[in-house]
């Protein structure tokens, strides 16, 4: 098992940034869907645990997702798995400020395959040392890895960096916030960090430490471009109620099962991912 933890910065206050993910993660996923590939939501509910995180008793919404993947997979999945291997199920325990997700192939890999993502949302300039609490053992093997969405060094060029999601050039009429410096966690408010750590297990003789390290690989690309989105469509989410982004979500439902069946294939691929 390959663990990371990513620490994603932004200029948002951590009570904005609830409406700012769920909005923005039923944008990207119309973004990402078309062509008989892309995201499915089977299921959408709230729910109440004390199974998901030692500890703790949650409530919050609970979502199960169908991914279609076939040309979002890197290269050497494609060539050496069968089609059962290009689908995903994802399950999302999301109990704002903290969130669990969950990603498994039981059509084919079934136990050998897992990754699985905690996240806690604070207030902060990713400065804690363990914000998740994680065991001796799992801090022994983890690297961090620090995300600006100011830095653009892990996106595609000619795929990701568009002047209207460039937190470069990007300023909220509503909030007068941006364009961003380099050094603008340190000099502007309010900052705070998405503290992400990804387990990443693929067992394979033979193929288990480069599958682990590929699918580590594709996380900062997807963390910065969705959180530099999150950042730059500020205007169209912060207005927004919670109960007004949940209506949001069933029409988005709605429409992927349409767009999943036509069209074409949309969004980032492996191949612009190896760029």
């Amino acid at each position: 098992m390959l663990i990371k933890e990513y620490r994603v910065l932004l200029p948002l206050d951590v009570s904005e940034y609830q409406r700012g993910q769920l909005y923005s993660v039923a944008e990207a996923s119309k973004a990402e869907t078309g062509g008989g590939e892309g995201v499915e939501i089977l299921k959408q509910e709230a729910f109440e645990s004390d199974e998901i995180r030692a500890g703790h008793t949650l409530t919050g919404t609970y979502t199960h997702k169908l991914y279609h993947l076939k040309s979002k997979m890197p290269w050497i999945i494609q060539k050496l798995l069968p089609e059962s291997a290009m689908f995903l199920e994802e399950e999302c325990w999301n109990a704002y400020p903290y969130c669990k997700t969950v990603l498994t192939n039981p059509g084919y890999m079934k136990q050998d395959f897992y990754i699985i993502i905690e996240t806690l949302h604070v207030q902060d300039a990713g400065t804690q040392d363990n914000a998740l609490n994680l065991a001796k053992d799992v801090l022994k093997h983890r690297e961090v890895i620090v995300l600006d969405i100011y830095d653009d060094s892990h996106l595609n060029p000619k795929t990701d960096i568009k002047p209207e999601t460039d937190p470069r050039v990007f300023e909220s009429a509503k909030t007068g916030r941006g364009p961003l410096t380099a050094d603008w966690s340190k000099t502007t408010t309010p900052v705070m960090c998405c503290y992400k750590v990804v387990k990443a297990y693929f067992r394979w003789t033979g193929f288990q430490t480069r599958m682990e390290r590929l699918i580590h690989g594709s996380y900062p690309r997807l963390f910065t471009k969705f959180h530099r989105e999150v950042f730059c469509w500020i205007d169209n989410w912060i207005d927004l109620t919670i109960e007004d982004i949940r209506k949001f979500e069933e029409e988005t439902a709605q429409n992927l099962k349409k767009q999943i069946e036509s069209g074409e294939v949309r969004g980032m691929t492996a191949a612009a991912n190896e760029n």
